[in-house]
């Protein structure tokens, strides 16, 4: 068996196609939508992520604010400038770029954003609505976006076993919730670093999510015959002298898997989709 491909890049312009002209209604007949992103320090990767968003906002019509804060700014500035945006009407999303220096309080400063401007769908109120059953409000991105990409195969996901490798409050437990909600009715295990038999686990899976951000953690011969894999981690390693990205899942088990996602191209694209997504459903409901 030879997996088909979900491509997170078709599906992500798909999405953004499908946004514009929300974008385009809400501009002529008010505003466009306004996402604020808060960045601190020089990390890398973070100014990577937060160029992609830019550039997404961009092809959508969203407008798009940046503030940039040197990595010894003081707590009291930030929670500062989140309360200034939290009180501007012309301020639909917010978002703090991850990971904040260690002096910061990164929960705490989640918890300051308020949950109607969430559009990471981090702040506890919008993860307690995924508990209540709730999916009309701001969902985590990532793992909304992995559920579009699994909804995209046409594959019935009820009553299938799902494992998901990875319980973080950003990408594990939501996921995990997101599979177990009515209509979608899938069994579903969560599997972290303490379990036990992997191995067995993920054979035993129709559906196998890793979230784990270890290179090759899941072994192909460990994927089942005909399971749906969506791999989520992105990872940089040194394979012959040479960088490259590579995923949680080792490379090779598209010959076991039905469903695939490729890294990178895969999970990434959807994400930044769906935040695109967040920010116009914030701003639809600010407007209304």
């Amino acid at each position: 068996m030879v997996a088909s491909i979900i491509d997170g890049k078709r599906l992500g312009a798909e999405i953004e196609e499908e946004l514009k002209s929300s974008v385009s209604l809400m501009a002529s007949s008010s505003r466009a939508p306004h996402l604020v992103v808060v960045i601190v320090g020089e990390d890398p990767a973070s100014h990577v992520y937060v160029r992609n968003k830019e550039r997404a906002c961009k092809r959508i019509g969203i407008r798009s604010t940046r503030y940039d804060l040197p990595e010894d700014s003081d707590h009291g500035d930030l929670i500062s400038l989140i309360r200034k945006l939290n009180d501007d009407r012309e301020v639909d999303g917010i978002l703090v770029q991850s990971p904040l220096p260690s002096n910061f309080d990164e929960i705490g400063i989640t918890e300051m954003i308020r949950p109607d401007k969430d559009v990471d769908g981090f702040h506890p109120i919008n993860l307690g609505r995924i508990v209540t059953g709730r999916t009309d409000g701001m969902l985590p991105c990532t793992p909304s976006g992995i559920m579009r990409m699994l909804e995209s195969t046409g594959e019935s996901l009820r009553g299938k076993k799902a494992l998901v490798i990875g319980r973080s409050r950003i990408v594990g437990m939501p996921a995990a919730l997101l599979l177990t909600q009515r209509g979608i009715d899938a069994t579903v295990t969560i599997a972290h670093s303490r379990s036990e038999d992997l191995e067995s686990l993920c054979r035993d899976s129709d559906i196998l999510i890793a979230a784990v951000g270890k290179p090759g953690m899941v072994r192909k011969e460990w994927v089942k015959e005909g399971a749906m894999v969506i791999d989520v981690g992105i990872n940089r390693v040194e394979i012959e002298g040479r960088s490259r990205l590579v995923g949680d899942v080792e490379e090779g088990a598209s010959e076991y898997a039905k469903w695939i996602t490729p890294v990178p191209g895969g999970v990434g694209p959807m994400t930044i989709s769906m935040l695109m997504t967040n920010t116009v459903r914030a701003a639809e409901s600010r407007l209304h």
